[in-house]
């Protein structure tokens, strides 16, 4: 059994000068071809069950799914529920067996953010589960713009909070189609003079690969939270099948082919994060 939690993945990557990659799953056939990658490099990884994700497919099921995938590995993999909104979703997570829960408290004042990130990271780490939190707002491509981080209240997060790692927005964004996010080096840099915590990216698919690797060994970005690139992948590897089997309706053969395509990238980013 390789079950894991962001503390026993993000501290060795701290110490070493490497990041861990976050992927977003929204199915089995992503699900497996992130964790063979995972096998292929060697390398752990965090499966993660966003918002939309979760309201396609119920919680229990992924986290079932999940533990199956990590409890075959030889790598350390972790269950995380990402972008939860409530205490009770993150406690929903912890029942259906999540190793991980994200408390998204961003839109709420930074007092209010610091005491319900501290009240479910008490109740998670008591059932060993991780807790992620985060301060500012990271926006979306085409949606609410982001909110920058604020060094002081970053180190508020930091004293206050009981989380383990914390998700920054320094220029960062949700869901962008192309690697073209400028990263405040400036304020990244005072955040991590005052703070001590492992710090994640958001909106990985908007950095360059070239910044993500940069970012991954010379700062204390530990977590990059991957998935628009491999949706991507997936749509263009699901195209081609379509087209060569265009007389097929078996959706097992049909999806078969994606799996090998999300592998082969998701290859890519895993190595782009270390030296």
């Amino acid at each position: 059994m390789t079950l894991a939690n962001l503390r026993d993945v993000l501290a060795p990557a701290a110490e070493n000068g490497y990041a861990v990659a976050g992927f977003v799953v929204l199915g089995w056939e992503d699900a497996l071809a992130y964790t063979q990658a995972a096998e292929e490099t060697g390398k752990p990884i965090i499966l993660q069950a966003g918002p939309g994700s979760r309201r396609h497919t119920p919680a229990p099921v992924l986290g079932a799914m999940f533990r199956h995938l990590a409890e075959q590995a030889s790598v350390p993999v972790v269950c995380h529920i990402d972008h939860a909104r409530s205490i009770e979703e993150c406690r929903e997570g912890i029942d259906c067996g999540f190793t991980s829960v994200m408390f998204d408290g961003s839109d709420r004042p930074i007092e209010e953010n610091i005491a319900l990130t501290s009240q479910i990271s008490e109740e998670a780490h008591r059932a060993g589960v991780s807790v992620e939190g985060e301060v500012g707002f990271v926006g979306y491509a085409e949606g609410k713009a982001s909110a920058m981080t604020s060094v002081e209240e970053a180190a508020l997060f930091d004293r206050e909070s009981g989380a383990d790692a914390m998700a920054i927005s320094v220029g960062n964004v949700h869901l962008q189609t192309e690697a073209e996010a400028r990263i405040d080096m400036d304020r990244l840099r005072e955040i991590e003079a005052a703070t001590a915590m492992p710090l994640v990216l958001h909106g990985g698919s908007g950095i360059a690969s070239e910044k993500r690797r940069e970012l991954a060994t010379t700062s204390r970005v530990c977590k990059f939270n991957i998935g628009t690139e491999l949706r991507q992948a997936f749509g263009r590897a699901l195209r081609q099948s379509l087209k060569d089997n265009a007389q097929s309706f078996d959706r097992i053969e049909l999806l078969k082919p994606v799996i090998p395509a999300i592998r082969q990238e998701t290859v890519k980013v895993i190595s782009g994060l270390s030296q």
